[in-house]
């Protein structure tokens, strides 16, 4: 009670920079639309409608999601719809799940009652590793920080410069 010893071992801080390393998942609710690229280096779940291609680590597309477009991931986890090509290491389309397109994968699950169109052809990591590290240039309207992410229409045409 009053010696000098201290019965309280010392609180462990916490290091901020490990919470960094966890990172919450980007997810697109049910009731948004996004027409565009999306790429992330963590995690991406589609509840929502997503018009463009998609690279990430990780994608979950929930049993409201749909996707159309190349997906380039580590991981897919389909319970929903998905229209396009989908290139990953490990694929899994649930019962619900709805895939129209070609999977490239090294690891692929298929559950009954899962609707698949397209073909299926096994790489291996080493035919995926380099998908993964290409980066696409950004594009011109994101690095203007323009906040329209649809598609730029041609610009309307200049008035004739007429002499007389």
């Amino acid at each position: 009670m009053f010696s000098k010893a201290n019965s309280n071992p010392p609180r462990e801080t916490q290091d901020p920079r490990a919470d960094a390393n966890k990172s919450v998942p980007s997810i697109i609710s049910a009731d948004l639309s996004i027409d565009g690229h999306m790429s992330s280096a963590g995690e991406i779940q589609v509840d929502g409608t997503v018009n463009g291609d998609i690279r990430c680590k990780a994608l979950i597309v929930g049993v409201k999601g749909s996707v159309f477009g190349e997906v380039v991931a580590q991981t897919v986890r389909m319970h929903g719809a998905v229209k396009g090509m989908i290139r990953a290491k490990s694929v899994f389309l649930a019962s619900t799940a709805r895939m129209s397109g070609d999977v490239e994968h090294e690891s692929l699950a298929i559950e009954p009652g899962a609707f698949m169109e397209g073909h299926c052809k096994r790489i291996s990591e080493a035919n995926l590793t380099p998908i993964m590290e290409e980066r696409r240039p950004p594009r011109p309207e994101a690095v203007g920080g323009s906040l329209n992410s649809g598609p730029r229409l041609a610009s309307p045409p200049k008035p004739a410069i007429v002499a007389t």
